[in-house]
C-alpha cells in the first residue's frame, strides 16, 4: 500500500528546501504547521489522509543540531497532529525534541547518499555525495538493516538504526535502486512492511 507523508522544508521553493534558512522558532513553526495542513487538506479531498512527517533537506539537516529549528518542527507536528509519526535521523535533537513532545520517531537511513563519519549526510554540494551504483547501494542497505553498520565518505565503519530506508525518487536509476534494495532485503530474510 502507499502511504502519504508531508515532506516539510523551509520556505525556499527556489533551492528546493535545500538552502539552510536562520528563521525565527515562530515563523518556522508556522511554515511547517501550514505545509502539514496544506498537505493534509489536499489527501482529504483525495479520500485519503497523512500518515507521516518528514522534514526534507537543509532542514532535515539542520534539526540534526540546531535545537531552536528542532524544536519548532516537533512542536508544529504536535500542534496538527500528535499521532503523526516523524521520520530523522537516530541520536538527533530533532527525535530529542519529538520524544518530550511524546511523538513516535522512525529513523530512517538514506540508500544513496554518503555517510560522514559523524553519522549525518555528506552535502550534496560535496564530490559522492550522491551514491548512484546499484549493487553497492543494496549492499549498503542490507548492512544497514542487518548489521547496525555503514561505510562513512573516510572508509571508517559507523553504527546506525534503521527503520525505514529513503532512496531519493529524483535520483537517476531511482527505480533501479528502489527495486534492487527491496530484492536483496527479501533475499537476506529481512521481512519488510510500513512504519505507519
Amino acid at each position: 500500500g502507499v502511504r502519504i507523508g508531508a515532506q516539510v522544508s523551509y520556505r525556499d521553493l527556489a533551492g528546493f528546501g535545500r538552502r539552510f534558512i536562520d528563521v525565527s522558532s515562530e515563523d518556522l513553526t508556522a511554515d511547517v504547521m501550514y505545509q502539514i495542513g496544506a498537505l493534509s487538506a489536499l489527501a482529504g479531498a483525495a479520500g485519503s489522509s497523512l500518515s507521516y512527517v518528514k522534514p526534507h533537506g537543509a532542514l532535515y539537516n539542520s534539526i540534526v543540531t540546531n535545537r531552536q529549528q528542532a524544536h519548532a518542527v516537533a512542536e508544529a507536528v504536535h500542534a496538527v497532529d500528535p499521532g503523526l509519526p516523524v521520520l530523522g535521523l537516530a541520536g538527533s535533537v530533532f527525535f530529542s525534541a519529538a520524544q518530550a513532545l511524546g511523538l513516535t520517531t522512525v529513523p530512517e537511513a538514506f540508500a544513496d547518499r554518503a555517510y560522514r563519519p559523524d553519522g549525518q549526510l555528506v552535502s550534496r554540494r560535496e564530490r559522492n555525495a550522491v551514491l548512484h551504483d546499484v549493487d553497492e547501494i543494496a549492499d549498503r542497505v542490507v548492512s544497514m538493516v542487518t548489521a547496525g553498520r555503514v561505510t562513512a565518505v573516510d572508509g571508517s565503519t559507523i553504527p546506525i538504526t534503521v527503520k525505514s530506508v529513503c532512496v531519493h525518487g529524483d535520483s537517476p536509476g531511482a527505480v533501479q535502486i528502489a527495486t534492487a534494495v527491496r530484492k536483496r532485503l527479501l533475499a537476506d530474510g529481512v521481512g519488510l512492511a510500513p512504519f505507519s
